[in-house]
């Protein structure tokens, strides 16, 4: 059975236009143009790759799935007109109040180092989070920072064995498991959804990823003897129970693509 607390999390980024007008002079072009620019110069610079380096992301959306003995919630953490700066002081608010175990898919790669960033750009204080044993001697060996303490539990670095060559997608791994995947969607279209406006759809997209990481961790912790057949079963049983009464759009339809014709989990 899972014990304590667990907060998947997942963010979204576009490209942070500002800074690319700083960091390369490009004070006459629109947004649009800058954040073509950016990725021009980052494939010049890598020879490989036009994603971005992990600065020159700006958050546009934290999701999560949270999970305790008395509760299961998901959402997006502030609202489509919250700031940056705003939706970074929800996270790591969330860890002071419920001190979780973080769950995340590629977050050592890429959302926390961008997270540490970006909170570095706006002065986001986070003591709990930075812990290390300093002042609590209960993080000195577990705590989030550590790549392997279990505080935080990447899934991708962890089913790859730390190795680089066996990483894999969600997509990929959720698909893998019969789960509804990207439903369509995917972080390569999130700046042309931003330009539109359109931030609720990319919120739902996250909510959607989160989702599905959630669902691979239950998948995970069964594979090593955290969860038998009958708690697994009913982990998933509660999840369905949430969705199933969830009045978002995007909720209901991954329950039903994940359900599919025999509408049970």
């Amino acid at each position: 059975m899972l014990n304590g607390t667990s907060l998947v999390f997942d963010i979204e980024t576009v490209p942070d236009v500002e800074f690319g007008r700083r960091l390369y002079s490009l004070d006459s072009l629109s947004d649009d143009d800058v954040a073509r620019a950016m990725r021009t110069l980052r494939i010049q610079k890598t020879g490989s790759t036009d994603f971005l380096a992990h600065p020159q992301h700006r958050i546009v959306a934290i999701s999560a799935v949270l999970r305790a003995p008395d509760k299961l919630r998901v959402w997006s953490l502030g609202s489509e007109e919250s700031s940056e700066r705003e939706l970074l002081e929800r996270f790591f608010d969330g860890i002071e109040k419920f001190r979780p175990i973080l769950i995340s898919w590629n977050g050592n790669g890429f959302d926390l180092p961008v997270i540490h960033y970006r909170a570095l750009h706006h002065g986001v204080a986070a003591p709990l989070y930075w812990e290390s044993g300093e002042s609590n001697r209960d993080f000195k060996f577990n705590n989030y920072l550590n790549r392997y303490h279990a505080r935080h539990l990447d899934l991708m670095d962890i089913l790859a064995g730390y190795q680089p060559r066996a990483f894999s997608s969600l997509e990929e791994v959720a698909m893998m498991l019969g789960l509804p995947g990207k439903m369509g969607m995917s972080g390569a279209r999130v700046w042309e959804y931003f330009q539109r406006g359109q931030v609720s759809d990319i919120r739902a997209y996250c909510e959607t990823d989160v989702l599905n990481t959630f669902l691979v961790y239950l998948q995970f912790e069964r594979m090593r003897g955290l969860l038998d057949e009958s708690a697994f079963s009913a982990e998933k049983q509660r999840l369905v129970e949430f969705l199933k009464t969830a009045e978002e759009n995007h909720l209901r339809e991954f329950l039903s693509q994940w359900l599919g014709d025999n509408g049970s989990a």
